[in-house]
């Protein structure tokens, strides 16, 4: 079942995220930055178990973002990840935006949605305000993608 998640569901998630970001597949995020967010996320709850999860992040005016997308490894390859991406894009679509980025390191998933490659410089500046804190700052490899709604 996709859902809103719930302050329950905060340490599930992050130990989902920072399961990938030990191996260099996306970036950790803390405890507080998701129980700060909680409203921007969605899980796929089974069982009492979270099997992913992902965010949907207004940005600026008519720009939002895609992020924390995880799927347990188990799970990977049966369309959770899509339907993950879908919930945002809807979601998106309902609070007035017109276009949604990714940072991602892998595209070709988010090119499967009709997400198109951008660069990093065509997204406000208002986004790099997260990329300065980042561990990887200002050596990101993630690839930006950009969709019209």
């Amino acid at each position: 079942m996709i859902r809103k998640a719930q302050i329950k569901d905060i340490k599930a998630i992050q130990a989902l995220i920072n399961g990938f970001a030990k191996k260099d597949l996306m970036l950790p995020r803390s405890l507080n930055e998701l129980y700060e967010n909680v409203r921007d996320f969605w899980v796929i709850e089974e069982k009492n178990n979270i099997l992913g999860c992902v965010a949907l992040h207004i940005s600026w005016d008519d720009l939002a973002e895609v992020k924390c997308l995880a799927v347990a490894k188990s799970y990977q390859n049966k369309g959770l990840g899509r339907k993950l991406v879908e919930a945002c894009l809807d979601e998106a679509r309902q609070m007035g935006a017109k276009k949604i980025f990714v940072l991602t390191y892998k595209p070709e998933f988010f090119k499967s949605l009709g997400f198109k490659k951008t660069t990093h410089n065509s997204l406000p500046h208002k986004v790099w305000a997260e990329c300065i804190n980042c561990c990887k700052f200002p050596d990101c490899q993630e690839i930006a993608l950009l969709k019209s709604l």
